[in-house]
């Protein structure tokens, strides 16, 4: 099973959008927080240790990320995948976006077992 920890600013529409594509395939578990206080899910250590690959978004995040967790993530995996804040909510442009830049560290999806669409 390969744990995927989405990460964002606010954990309202880019981090909950790959969550929710992914969250559904097998061999995967995903979940998605925000780096701000206020977020929907702040990030924590929890989450941290619980991921097999943390993604981020923008390489802002990266460094915040680093600069909060930085004993929490000795060992992980942090991949950032450059997705603008410019996407709302499972907006397809957004969904695309996140399953072609997943494709390689994603095995179920370079299988062709790709999530549905919506879900």
């Amino acid at each position: 099973m390969q744990r995927l920890l989405f990460v964002c600013s606010q954990n309202r529409f880019r981090s909950p959008t790959a969550e929710a594509i992914f969250k559904n395939m097998p061999e995967v578990e995903a979940l998605s927080a925000g780096l701000n206080h206020d977020a929907v899910t702040p990030l924590s250590g929890d989450l941290i240790e619980w991921a097999d690959i943390i993604f981020v978004m923008e390489k802002t995040h990266r460094n915040k990320l680093q600069k909060r967790f930085r004993d929490a993530l000795r060992g992980k995996r942090v991949v950032t995948l450059g997705v603008p804040d410019i996407y709302e909510f499972m907006e397809p442009g957004l969904v695309e976006l996140l399953r072609s830049s997943l494709r390689r560290y994603v095995p179920a999806l370079s299988q062709g077992a790709g999530a549905t669409r919506g879900s």
